[in-house]
């Protein structure tokens, strides 16, 4: 849990694959980097409830026609990651699909602000979602009442939180979903007799002595033979070719104890009747999340298991991606 390389805001997000890393795992369609000639892209900057800047990206049809209003989508990228890590891909295909969409830098990450650079805030994060429709109702193209949200991994826990109390919010699905809180209390489960807090409340104490900020969790900087499957999982993804960006994916050692406090499934149900869609690989080892939440939730709800697909087999290989399922419930529902 020591020292962390510090990514500051306005630093340019790797946009293609890093020749100089290895080339990771490029099966079943892994296409982290899509780009579409059927697509326009466009940088934009919008601003969450209390002032942050978000940076994000807008996909639109090149089909689009002048004077029509469309269905708008927001997609967050996994924890830890930036837009250009699997949520450009999924925005890219919705807009192939027939919508506007659009994917952004969490604040405190990628080309969005906050300080401390990667600190863990997870009803800002929740709060990005609202941020991102602020934005999109905005734009003459969107329709307002047709504003949906496709989180990935625990983007799908914040956006769930967020879409409780946002009604301008009218569809979600979830990929890979993974509950942060569940994911945090287990860590601190698993050290026992408060461990984790302790470590937190003292290191806070030093940092603000002076001591050098301190990051934890998130991908390995190095595997080996004997490294888990999970470790190994990630690492192909956040540290090849296949998908690094300008990101560690470490968040402050200080700021992991605030996902303690977060329980995004407590009253899921008041969501309905807005539909819910939780799709999650058969093989993922998050697979419980999304089986949770659909067991909570009340309908209109759909759980969606992809045969022989892991948990970060579903950020980028498209051949395992169900796209025409999410361009199904969107359309349907939107």
């Amino acid at each position: 849990m020591g020292t962390r390389p510090r990514y500051e805001a306005g630093q340019k997000n790797v946009e293609q694959r890093n020749t100089e890393l290895p080339l990771g795992d490029q099966s079943k369609g892994a296409d982290n980097w899509y780009q579409s000639d059927r697509v326009e892209r466009s940088s934009i900057e919008f601003a969450n409830l209390y002032g942050m800047k978000l940076s994000g990206n807008l996909f639109r049809p090149v089909t689009k026609q002048t004077g029509k209003q469309y269905p708008a989508i927001i997609v967050g990228a996994p924890n830890g990651a930036v837009k250009e890590q699997s949520a450009n891909l999924y925005a890219t295909k919705m807009a192939e699909a027939g919508f506007i969409a659009l994917s952004f830098d969490q604040v405190f990450w990628g080309d969005s602000e906050g300080q401390p650079r990667n600190a863990m805030a997870p009803d800002l994060y929740a709060e990005s979602f609202s941020a991102a429709a602020d934005y999109l109702t905005s734009l003459e193209d969107v329709d307002n009442k047709r504003i949906g949200v496709l989180g990935i991994c625990a983007s799908g826990s914040f956006a769930i939180s967020e879409v409780k109390i946002d009604s301008r919010l009218k569809a979600l699905a979830t990929v890979s979903l993974t509950d942060m809180g569940a994911v945090a209390r287990g860590q601190r489960d698993a050290m026992g007799n408060h461990a984790m807090v302790e470590e937190a409340s003292d290191k806070r104490t030093r940092e603000f002595a002076g001591e050098e900020t301190a990051y934890t969790s998130g991908t390995p900087e190095e595997i080996d033979a004997s490294s888990d499957a999970f470790a190994k999982e990630f690492y192909d993804f956040y540290r090849t070719q296949r998908g690094a960006a300008n990101t560690t994916t470490h968040p402050t050692l200080t700021s992991f104890a605030k996902l303690l406090n977060f329980y995004s499934l407590s009253d899921i149900e008041t969501i309905s009747p807005r539909p819910l869609l939780f799709i999650a690989g058969d093989q993922a080892m998050s697979l419980g999340f999304s089986e949770e939440a659909y067991e909570k939730a009340t309908e209109p709800k759909e759980l969606y298991k992809v045969k022989g697909a892991g948990h970060v087999d579903l950020y980028d290989r498209t051949e395992l991606i169900p796209f025409d399922k999410l361009t199904t419930f969107f359309t349907t529902n939107l």
